[in-house]
């Protein structure tokens, strides 16, 4: 727990109460979510975030899940509240994944739930969970040639979650019976979450004290640090198939006890898939400023108040409708987060690590009647003092990888190699972590969809470190080593049963000069 002081009136004891309360029920609400879950994504994988907001829609506290998802929600409590207005009746849930009013991708269905105590709304519970198919032009719904939202699923904005919408929702999916298991596990963490909520607001707990802790700590930690500019970019290796690299550029603007990220100069918003809405970019600047100025600070509306994003209206980091989005969620947000965390590098040297493997590897394969999708882990970049992880989900991502025993159970697949893929961590004074080798083989015809990064572009290194080596995608018609041919970073396309998928994702950078 933090020195710094209480505000009057709570001192320092009974706010870390407060605070592990806070957070217990966050926590308490993935754990439900989670068990009660039908689909490995969400059961296993653990690819869903939960967290609580004021009345007025402030983030109070979010458990230790998935930083894009949680960086972002607030957007969708926000478009959540404006849809039912603040007089929502007890146990109404309100349903979207709407990339332009308040989601991120389609995938991403958040739920959010009024908390009321005496008939007085005092708080939002809300979670979000990746749903494995929403429709759309390939199973998974990020198929890799998309060119607007339209064929990347269904879109749902924000609406009271009655019988009537789920069963359109369900009617827009190629596995309803899943889906309508992981939105009653959904509604359930919500309703659990809700009364918990409640009980601890009716005791007289001043939940708003977590919030001002929040800034007050964010602000201490920033004043402590030196002022000044500083630009850096980097590059996506593609906006889509056969795409042309894409600039990622950002200008950060260090000044008493504010920081300003302008990513002014970044690249349009692209024809295929890898563009990004405004929530995701302010989530992976928040993931960013939290890991490198003070990662113990509460994630919360006050530690995010000295923190202003300029994210341009248009740009992969912004985009507007209709584009399709379905990358921007999962890979440009690992981008960003990159281009951040070298910008404060170079200001504050000595604190942030090199660059992980910057994509998440997503795998979606499809057949009848059923939908995998997996995000494989890589490289983390070596750290001052000691050398990166291997084989780990790293920046924006905080999944788990399936275990092959629940994978080969619940799909007509199976693993036939999985190891680490030594040397491929950049050279250093301490090394990066190395990428993993996966050889996934289909028994039935299926659909493949690959949406990957850092298969040209290398993760870069730190204080003289080098960067970790570049992903690989390769197919392998049959199982056929001689007949082993690469595939894009991006690609939809047909397999046939005996056909062999072989994954390969990037080390992390190196830190220090070898």
């Amino acid at each position: 727990m933090s020195t710094a002081p209480a505000q009057p009136g709570l001192p320092p004891g009974p706010l870390a109460v407060l605070l592990g309360r806070l957070a217990g029920i966050a926590d308490e609400m993935g754990a439900v979510l989670r068990r009660a879950a039908y689909s490995p994504n969400i059961k296993e994988r653990a690819d869903c975030s939960a967290a609580l907001f004021t009345a007025g829609g402030e983030l109070l506290v979010q458990a230790e899940h998935i930083p894009v998802h949680l960086g972002s929600m607030p957007a969708s409590v926000a478009a959540a509240i404006a849809a039912v207005g603040p007089d929502v009746a007890p146990g109404t849930d309100v349903v979207l994944n709407d990339p332009f009013a308040g989601g991120t991708h389609l995938n991403d269905i958040t739920v959010v739930t009024p908390v009321h105590v005496g008939g007085r709304l005092v708080g939002w519970a809300a979670n979000r969970a990746h749903h494995a198919d929403v429709g759309g032009a390939a199973p998974g719904s990020m198929p890799a040639d998309a060119t607007d939202v339209h064929q990347e699923g269904y879109r749902l904005p924000p609406v009271r979650l009655t019988p009537e919408v789920e069963a359109v929702l369900l009617a827009n999916s190629r596995t309803a019976w899943e889906r309508a298991g992981d939105l009653r596990a959904q509604r359930g963490a919500n309703a659990v979450g809700a009364r918990r909520f409640a009980e601890l607001v009716a005791t007289g707990a001043p939940v708003g004290e977590a919030i001002a802790y929040g800034e007050r700590r964010m602000r201490a930690a920033l004043a402590r640090l030196g002022d000044g500019v500083w630009s850096v970019e980097d590059v996506l290796d593609s906006g889509g198939p056969g795409g042309p690299p894409v600039r990622v550029a950002v200008r950060l603007e260090k000044s008493g006890e504010h920081l300003t990220f302008d990513f002014t100069g970044t690249d349009a918003q692209q024809p295929g898939n890898v563009n990004a809405v405004e929530a995701v970019t302010v989530s992976s600047v928040a993931f960013a400023v939290r890991a490198v100025v003070d990662p113990g600070a509460p994630a919360n509306a006050g530690s995010a108040r000295p923190i202003t994003v300029v994210a341009p209206p248009g740009t992969v980091v912004a985009a507007r409708y209709p584009a399709a989005v379905a990358a921007g969620n999962v890979e440009v947000s690992q981008r960003v987060a990159d281009v951040c965390l070298l910008a404060l590098a170079a200001a504050f040297p000595g604190r942030v690590a090199a660059a992980g493997q910057g994509t998440m590897n997503n795998v979606v394969v499809g057949g009848a009647g059923w939908v995998y999708y997996e995000t494989v882990g890589g490289g983390q970049g070596a750290r001052p003092g000691r050398d990166g992880m291997s084989g780990v989900h790293t920046a924006m991502t905080n999944t788990r990888n399936t275990p092959i025993e629940a994978l080969e159970r619940a799909y007509p697949l199976r693993v036939r190699r999985l190891r680490l893929r030594p040397g491929t961590g950049g050279a250093g004074r301490w090394r990066g972590g190395d990428g993993i080798e996966r050889d996934l083989e289909v028994l039935e015809p299926v659909t493949l969809s690959l949406v990957t990064e850092r298969r040209h572009s290398r993760p870069w290194g730190l204080d003289g470190g080098e960067p970790g080596a570049a992903g690989d995608n390769l197919l392998l018609p049959g199982g056929d080593e001689a007949a082993a041919r690469r595939l894009p970073d991006k690609v939809t396309l047909r397999l046939a049963p005996g056909d062999v998928l072989r994954l390969r994702t990037p080390g992390g950078g190196g830190y220090g000069t070898p």
